[in-house]
């Protein structure tokens, strides 16, 4: 994916309501569940995020998005279902793609860089199902009082350039189309809420990238662009061993917020990352550390924070890592995608 790419949005009402469909009934609600991921390891049982609605049809299919193609797998022939359990299991001879056929598969402490081609795109199922018990997410308090300037903007009708800031996961990393990005969903929503306005994203995210690199691109990535709002992600690379400290992680996140506030005046917000595979050998297994730095800066600069770890967490309680992880490490797939743009809906624009 290029590293700066621009997108301008506009109100196309069926990509809006495809894309938002992809949503439970919300926290507190019994409802439906659309494109949770999940991968099969030979015939054992894969659990589902909420319980199954006893009675109720459900769908298990190749793609994330329903309706473009790809393959409808079949209760009874592919997979049964386990109500009371809220799982799902591959049946012998099924067309379901088993991970035990991944070439990370089992494999403790794993170094990718010694399996080209890795990843578990060929592997994911996605399923729509009517939830048998109440969401407990996403639970993100609303930030409405650090967006002031934005929400007025939006308010008005007036433009608004949001520059999205971090690393291979802000970047797109695994989405399968530029839509499906957490971000891109997000000005999505708010050029649908929003209609009046006109919602411009910059893609100012590289892979690879720590707050240290952050900095040193800072200039050409966020500050010439000028931005209204600039998402602030970073943390994934910062928690890999040997690499940046958290009180060295905590200063540069801020040097990174107060430039961009001299220097553009723009509002700023910043979310925390999910843990990484905890097999992969290059992690630290410290990321709730640095998520909880990632909140300390945002309460010390007085700046929105989009708690994507914590619901991270919440919702996965019950799911393998490999179910939303797109390159098996430290990519979310498109469900994955999803769950950070669930959190930023909350945040209070």
């Amino acid at each position: 994916m290029k590293t700066k790419l621009i997108w301008l949005f506009t109100s196309s009402l069926a990509a809006v309501v495809l894309l938002n469909g992809c949503a439970t009934g919300g926290k507190g609600t019994v409802g439906r569940q659309v494109g949770e991921s999940v991968v099969f390891i030979g015939e054992q049982p894969a659990a589902l995020a909420y319980g199954l609605k006893a009675g109720q049809p459900l769908q298990v299919r190749s793609t994330y998005l329903p309706g473009v193609g790809g393959m409808e797998y079949v209760e009874g022939q592919d997979y049964a279902v386990d109500y009371a359990d809220g799982t799902l299991h591959r049946l012998p001879g099924s067309r379901l793609p088993d991970f035990r056929t991944n070439m990370l598969f089992g494999l403790p402490e794993f170094d990718h860089s010694k399996f080209p081609g890795f990843g578990n795109g060929g592997y994911f199922a996605f399923v729509d199902y009517a939830t048998a018990h109440k969401a407990a997410w996403p639970i993100q308090p609303s930030q409405a009082k650090f967006l002031q300037a934005t929400r007025e903007k939006l308010k008005a009708g007036k433009s608004l350039k949001l520059v999205a800031f971090g690393d291979s996961i802000t970047a797109g990393g695994d989405a399968t189309k530029p839509e499906l990005i957490f971000w891109k969903r997000w000005a999505d929503d708010l050029q649908s809420r929003y209609s009046h306005a006109r919602v411009t994203a910059v893609n100012g995210a590289t892979g690879g990238d720590s707050t240290v690199q952050g900095l040193q691109r800072l200039q050409a990535k966020v500050l010439d662009e000028k931005p209204d709002l600039v998402l602030v992600g970073f943390g994934m690379n910062d928690h890999n061993i040997n690499s940046v400290p958290v009180p060295q992680f905590e200063q540069n996140l801020k040097q990174i917020i107060a430039r961009i506030r001299s220097e553009t005046g723009a509002e700023v917000v910043l979310f925390s990352a999910f843990p990484p595979n905890p097999k992969w050998k290059y992690g630290s297994h410290r990321m709730t550390e640095y998520a909880a730095a990632t909140r300390r800066v945002a309460e010390e600069t007085a700046c929105a924070y989009a708690d994507v770890f914590n619901n991270w967490e919440t919702l996965a309680a019950r799911k393998k890592p490999e179910d939303l992880l797109g390159n098996n490490i430290n990519h979310p797939n498109d469900f994955g995608h999803w769950i950070y743009f669930r959190v930023l809906q909350q945040i209070g624009l």
